[in-house]
């Protein structure tokens, strides 16, 4: 499975820090309801066996809405329970090598912050790139900022879809217009919310306003 351009308008990462006694897979849903086009699970916490099972409860949910799902960072998850692609940080691993781990068919998603890391990543297999910080954020404490210049500039560097991360809401979306980019990627902005399908909606609107230069 590859990813289009389309699928990467809104991209959620999970994130157990807003769960509140709910289940992930009922925010996930949630946010898939309201328009989530593609789906990150991003665990730190949890042991291989409690992941595992997580992770083949949410790529159920994203196959029911023919969403793309991918792990964060942890290729062997992955490949175990056969998810849809992995993405990686600069730090994780190789794209190359995560990659020949992979195959051919899965999608493979790199962060990257400069222009030699987009290409890099691009020459290494990347399927899309996630670029940022490009705002403020508190859910990733060592995130160095991305200026929208070097954003830009990664998007000319490329061939391959570049998304936005960090610090990303309704009421900031729209100054990436004109950067390049195909969609968000969005982590607080969803599962912060008291109502996440409500929230998904609102994005998936702005971001696509975004995109278009409306």
């Amino acid at each position: 499975m590859k990813c289009d351009k389309e699928q990467l308008l809104l991209y959620a990462v999970t994130d157990r820090s807003w769960l509140n006694g709910a289940a992930l897979s009922e925010q996930v849903e949630a946010a898939l309801r309201g328009g989530t086009t593609f789906v990150q699970l991003r665990e730190k916490m949890l042991d291989t066996e409690q992941f595992l099972q997580e992770a083949v409860e949410i790529k159920k949910l994203c196959a029911k809405y023919q969403v793309p799902f991918v792990i964060n960072d942890n290729v062997e998850i992955a490949l175990a329970m056969d998810a849809d692609g992995v993405h990686v940080g600069q730090s994780d691993m190789e794209a190359g090598s995560v990659r020949e781990k992979l195959g051919p068919d899965k999608i493979l998603g790199v962060s990257a912050q400069t222009v030699e890391q987009a290409l890099l990543a691009q020459r290494r297999g990347a399927d899309y790139l996630g670029v940022g910080a490009v705002f403020h954020t508190g859910s990733k404490a060592d995130a160095d900022e991305v200026s929208h210049e070097t954003l830009k500039a990664i998007c000319e560097a490329v061939s391959i879809p570049v998304i936005a991360i960090g610090g990303i809401g309704e009421d900031n979306v729209m100054q990436l217009q004109g950067s390049g980019i195909c969609g968000i990627a969005v982590i607080s902005a969803l599962f912060a919310k008291t109502d996440i399908e409500q929230a998904a909606r609102g994005l998936r609107e702005k971001t696509r306003r975004m995109v278009d230069g409306e």
